[in-house]
């Protein structure tokens, strides 16, 4: 094989390959079965209306409220920093009416259901008194902006009496919700829906 005759050969091989490598995508996949977009996860079930309570030891105090929108449900988060593990006592239930402790103050609440949560750790420091949380009575939580969520209507702090922290929650209706423990937190999430759709 002669020189020129090995350089055209190299020169169509690289053209070839070269060819190859631009092949559109298009026709690469022509054959391949389509992928299928990603289905969306359902959102779990099972929660309930019913009251839940839970027993806890701590004895740290509440600092902060705040809430998040999810795919499935609207969460609200309790702020209890030294609680670490420990877990929080707490009693949450729907209600017909909100009313303060101690006083037997009614705290109007809008939505289409109200959720009464009594949280086991103080918006103050038991040894001095002084306020941890800077929630007002009958007003709605500092910092926490609700609106565009699919389920929150209102919030309201209603009072710390005795060790425990009492909010309203108002939602759109009366709807399934769980209690999680996190580190240095209890959190309440409140479906969207009653089904396994979001």
């Amino acid at each position: 094989m002669t020189r020129r005759t090995t350089t055209m050969a190299t020169l169509l091989l690289t053209g070839a390959g070269l060819a190859a490598l631009t092949v559109p995508a298009q026709a690469a996949q022509a054959g391949t079965a389509p992928v299928a977009a990603p289905r969306a996860a359902a959102c779990p079930t099972g929660w309930g209306s019913s009251p839940k309570t839970g027993a806890g030891a701590a004895t740290a105090s509440l600092t902060d409220i705040r809430t998040g929108r999810h795919d499935c449900f609207d969460r609200m988060v309790f702020h209890v920093p030294g609680l670490g593990t420990d877990k929080a006592g707490y009693r949450i239930r729907y209600v017909d009416r909100l009313f303060q402790d101690g006083s037997g103050h009614h705290v109007p609440v809008a939505g289409g259901a109200v959720l009464e949560i009594r949280l086991a750790a103080p918006g103050y420091d038991p040894e001095t008194g002084r306020a941890t949380y800077a929630g007002k009575v009958s007003q709605p939580l500092p910092g926490v902006n609700i609106t565009g969520y699919r389920t929150f209507r209102d919030t309201r702090f209603v009072g710390s009496f005795e060790g425990d922290t009492q909010v309203g929650l108002g939602v759109r209706a009366r709807l399934p919700f769980r209690v999680l423990h996190l580190p240095d937190r209890l959190v309440v999430d409140v479906a969207h829906t009653w089904g396994a759709g979001r």
